[in-house]
């Protein structure tokens, strides 16, 4: 049976279970995350870059630097996510100074993302729309950071100096494209915010879509090219082929991410998660649903390794420009599987000595 998504009545938020169902749904979902999904990925070899311990040493000092990371619980909890772990095996062939933006730029974007997730900021659809007008005027400016306006929340702050060290490596249009998909992420972000107010549930096409913004996967993609100082040269950038193997590049992703993360958003109350909204929408139980996701996934690396095919056949005079990204996109798909595996981040309750969201989320980021 089918149910319609919706609000459910009754409930400011929907009222999942904390985990699986059952014994049995628990045994399927173990053995999907260890044995079965892992084996889609084979066909990219996972891969580490040599400038690892480097990455993990500059980001503790940024994060301190820029005061991102206050709370006795919220240090501990961003250093078993090992950020810099994380961006050394998606990013394993950028030089020193690239993986350390992009060291930065995840704790950035999984700290903001936090925020929206865990704690009462993500439900205000209000004050997410304030902080995305702040963030919308660094990105229009060079991010000086000898600019920047007094009484904005950290977090904003930081994206100043992200800004700043970014826009020397870009190529010419790739700054107007970064944007549009900042933005997009703040537009899906304000969505999930409406919904957990008005207690929603999104529909299986609505999410997907909305979910490739949410979880920031364009603007990660985006800085392969940042990482690799290789640009994709427009015309391919804009082909149908492309835009298939980037799009099926970012579902895979994204929807690794929710596998993994289920558990520990449900928990929260969370449910803008792939493997919730197929359980709700369908009917099915935990377990089933998380196979079917996981199923979805190994589909999208089939697709993605057929439109890969496509456009190099396609923009053959590009070939290393576009064989340079589509590595970065499969180093991004196996990183993030070995990461998300790996990193205590996704446990319910998070890492030992985390807390609770109260005792890691600190409101001073994303507020002045």
């Amino acid at each position: 049976m089918t149910a319609t998504p919706g609000r459910l009545a009754g409930t400011a938020v929907p009222a999942f279970p904390a985990g699986p169902a059952g014994p049995a749904d628990a045994a399927a979902v173990t053995r999907f995350l260890d044995e079965i999904l892992p084996g889609a990925f084979d066909v990219f070899p996972p891969r580490v870059s040599p400038h690892l311990a480097s990455a993990r040493s500059h980001l503790s000092g940024w994060v301190e630097r820029h005061g991102l990371v206050r709370k006795p619980a919220a240090r501990r909890r961003f250093e078993h996510a090992d950020f810099g772990w994380f961006a050394a095996v998606t990013y394993p062939t950028a030089d020193q100074a690239g993986l350390h933006l992009i060291a930065d730029w995840f704790a950035w974007l999984f700290l903001l993302d936090d925020q929206f997730d865990d704690g009462v900021f993500g439900r205000d659809p209000g004050r997410v729309e304030t902080l995305m007008t702040q963030m919308a005027a660094v990105l229009g400016g060079d991010g000086d950071p000898a600019g920047r306006a007094e009484g904005v929340p950290a977090i904003v702050t930081a994206l100043a100096d992200l800004w700043h060290r970014t826009l020397p490596r870009a190529a010419p249009g790739w700054r107007d494209r970064f944007v549009d998909h900042i933005v997009a992420g703040g537009l899906a972000a304000a969505w999930e915010a409406e919904n957990r107010a008005r207690g929603v549930v999104p529909g299986e096409p609505a999410y997907i879509d909305k979910r490739r913004h949410t979880g920031a996967i364009y603007v990660c993609m985006d800085l392969i090219e940042i990482a690799e100082r290789t640009p994709v040269p427009p015309p391919a950038y804009a082909d149908a082929a492309y835009q298939q193997a980037l799009r099926a590049a970012c579902d895979v992703v994204c929807w690794t991410n929710d596998v993994y993360s289920l558990e520990k958003e449900l928990s929260v109350g969370e449910y803008h998660n792939l493997v919730a909204v197929v359980e709700h929408a369908r009917g099915l139980t935990r377990g089933a649903s998380v196979a079917h996701v996981a199923s979805a996934i190994s589909t999208r690396i089939r697709d993605f390794r057929e439109w890969e095919g496509r456009t190099l056949h396609a923009f053959r005079g590009d070939a290393v420009a576009l064989a340079n990204n589509f590595a970065g996109m499969r180093s991004w798909m196996r990183g993030n599987l070995d990461w998300s595996a790996r990193t205590k981040r996704y446990r319910p309750g998070g890492p030992a000595g985390a807390g609770r969201p109260a005792d890691y989320l600190d409101t001073g980021l994303v507020q002045a």
